[in-house]
């Protein structure tokens, strides 16, 4: 490897007015900066022949013709590397890139001589929003591509690029020319082995600025450029499997042990949610559906500790139908697929109902008169849910009742990203979310308040909470001790309401919300309290168990949810 000697390198197409600017605020750091003229017009060309007669420090080349920005940093890197530079630090003409953050990637260039440094986005209210929108699209691929979410953005082009890989890419590959460069050559150098290493760097579009992205020439270009990676990455599977068991970051399939569901950690960046959210906004829940497909295919490979908890949950199930006589999908990796295929669709529906497209003609409410009577009269109601079905659709009960709010508790360890991103869609929602770590004597006081308002209050019995383990009932569920957890039935006895269970399961056509009375109110006496507690949770757990066979595949719990809590999960 040749000792380290980087250069600044700037394709330039027709940026008369920026160049001279972008070539200043670089040259501070006292590197060579290489200018590639991309057959720019005349007063380009001459404003770039003062610069280089302006400094020693500027070198000057010019290409016949335009070659697009991925030929031009090309013949750029060939020239580098020719002049016995070891790196590129590829920088834009227009000054869309911060000129401080050079200095970023100058510093972790040579923390990591081997990788390339590549920054990521972070826009400002500049950024025209169907370039903004669109990236997400290139985003989703590239995670197929490399089956990995190590390159989180790939069409930013401020980069720093050691060039021998480059090179040896560059003679044995032919890489896209215009602007579909950026992105295959990450995704190329990233099959050689090479590592990405991103950074947040801020991107200002100027006014006025100059772009040469051409709408349809140029995502018809990195359309087909998709398409030959992803025929590309087929054959690469093992080799990128491989990377991942044996790489220095945890790939998806490495999860430490565990003692509880919240240390597995949350499922999906900000960035992938807001990605499939714009699918379905703009293409429709077809398109979204197709591109589900391989999400939860990713996830499926490599989440070993959701695909072993789906396939024995689906194991226990069967048992437990067999002497029911009722039939259920048998336990086997199709169906494991199928469950968590299932489980991407009701993220859709969750973000549907923020969004305000379910309503109640969507929905078959059963016993509806169990919610409405109490409510009628001005109480609040308790809803016990589960992860059984989809709990938001209660946001389409305020057309059923004028006025209605409903608060979740939700836990922060279980969706916090998520959670954060449905609030954003809909803050005026009549849906309020409440996050919490754990049940305490204050979140009881601010729920008791939303019951004597007449509000309803919503909350799921089937997970325990990560600050409160020790905290459980013993139940039989699906023929074994299950844990549940003690502190949403106390909630409820303090709450002095109607209790009512919910279960809101997808059908054909839409949902059925099933409403089932639990308690007039949830009495804990202080003598029987233990015994009292365990026939709420054991009740609780039965109709669980009822709708579950019901709707095998929609209960969403992949852990070990029959662990002890002295127990460890086998990852």
């Amino acid at each position: 490897m040749r000792e380290l000697n980087p250069c600044i390198l700037i394709p330039v197409y027709n940026h008369p007015h920026t160049i001279a600017t972008t070539v200043q605020s670089v040259s501070a750091y006292g590197l060579t900066v290489i200018l590639v003229d991309d057959g720019s017009n005349s007063q380009t060309a001459t404003e770039l022949r003062r610069i280089e007669q302006g400094s020693e420090q500027v070198k000057l080349t010019r290409l016949a013709s335009n070659q697009g920005k991925g030929g031009a940093v090309m013949a750029g890197m060939r020239l580098a590397w020719k002049l016995g530079f070891s790196h590129a630090l590829q920088v834009d003409a227009d000054g869309q890139h911060n000129s401080e953050d050079v200095s970023v990637l100058i510093e972790q260039m040579h923390a990591h001589p081997l990788s390339v440094i590549s920054g990521r986005p972070m826009y400002d209210a500049s950024v025209p929003k169907a370039r903004y929108y669109s990236r997400y699209i290139t985003h989703f691929w590239v995670w197929i591509e490399t089956l990995s979410f190590s390159i989180r953005d790939a069409m930013c082009g401020f980069r720093a690029y050691p060039l021998a890989p480059c090179i040896e890419l560059m003679d044995r590959c032919a890489l896209g020319r215009r602007m579909d460069f950026d992105i295959e050559i990450l995704v190329r150098l990233y099959w050689q082995g090479v590592d990405v290493i991103q950074f947040p760097t801020r991107v200002t579009y100027p006014k006025d600025g100059i772009s040469h992205f051409s709408g349809w020439h140029d995502n018809w270009l990195i359309s087909k450029m998709h398409s030959r990676l992803f025929f590309g990455m087929l054959k690469r599977i093992p080799a990128l499997l491989t990377r991942h068991r044996s790489g220095s970051s945890p790939s998806l399939n490495q999860q430490a042990k565990s003692k509880h569901w919240s240390d597995l950690g949350e499922r999906g960046s900000r960035l992938g949610i807001r990605f499939m959210l714009q699918v379905y906004r703009y293409c429709g829940r077809r398109v979204f559906n197709i591109l589900l497909f391989p999400v939860m295919l990713y996830f499926f490979l490599f989440a070993g500790n959701a695909r072993r908890a789906s396939r024995d949950y689906l194991d226990r199930l069967a048992r437990f139908s067999r002497p029911k006589g009722v039939t259920v999908p048998q336990a086997n990796a199709t169906t494991s697929f199928r469950h968590l295929y299932s489980f991407g669709q009701a993220m859709l529906d969750k973000m549907s109902v923020w969004l305000g497209d379910i309503g109640m003609d969507s929905l078959s409410i059963h016993n509806e008169a169990c919610l409405t009577q109490p409510l009628e009269r001005g109480e609040g109601v308790l809803i016990l849910g589960s992860h059984l079905g989809n709990l938001e659709i209660c946001r389409a009960l305020s057309e059923r009742v004028p006025g209605l709010t409903a608060n979740a508790i939700v836990f922060t360890e279980h969706a916090l990203v998520f959670n954060q991103v449905v609030e954003e869609l809909n803050p005026d929602a009549s849906l309020n979310l409440i996050q919490v770590s754990q049940f305490d004597p204050a979140l009881a006081v601010t729920l008791k308040e939303k019951i004597d308002q007449g509000e309803l209050v919503v909350i799921v019995g089937d997970r325990t909470s990560a600050n409160a383990q020790e905290r459980i009932v013993e139940s039989t569920f699906l023929g074994d001790k299950a844990s549940f957890p003690q502190g949403p039935f106390i909630l409820a006895s303090l709450m002095r309401c109607p209790v009512i269970l919910l279960f809101c399961l997808r059908n054909d056509t839409g949902f059925d919300m099933f409403f089932e009375p639990f308690r007039d109110q949830l009495v804990l006496p202080r003598k029987e309290r233990t015994q009292a507690l365990q026939q709420a949770v054991d009740d609780y757990a039965g109709r669980l168990e009822h709708y579950c066979l019901r709707a095998p595949l929609q209960w969403f719990n992949f852990f070990d949810f029959w662990a002890r809590p002295d127990q460890e999960t086998t990852p």
